[in-house]
């Protein structure tokens, strides 16, 4: 009898992850920059409910996911959701001042 596996002991696969990194390409320079530190520190760690978080951040217009990025905003409604916050917290601790220096020196 095989024991049940919870949703955030899943791990996607090679390809699912390829797939995933095309997927959260933005227009952005700036939300490109937090979304590769993202994946370089988290990629081999992702989870499903990870990659749901992140999924529906990258359904946003790219000056709706800078300003969660920056946290000039915080999610609200349907976005904000364990999975997305965790995201969130991931992506902005790293990248947060990185981004806010390179918006400045625009």
């Amino acid at each position: 009898m095989t024991t049940p596996v919870a949703a955030q002991d899943l791990l996607p696969s090679a390809d699912e992850l390829r797939r995933l990194r095309w997927r959260c390409r933005r227009g952005l320079l700036e939300n490109d920059l937090f979304v590769d530190r993202f994946f370089e520190t988290h990629g081999d760690q992702l989870t499903v409910p990870l990659v749901q978080g992140l999924l529906q951040l990258m359904d946003l217009a790219d000056n709706d996911l800078l300003d969660l990025l920056l946290a000039r905003k915080e999610p609200e409604g349907e976005l904000s959701n364990p999975d997305v916050l965790q995201v969130l917290s991931l992506m902005r601790v790293p990248m947060a001042h990185e981004a806010a220096a390179a918006i400045r020196a625009k």
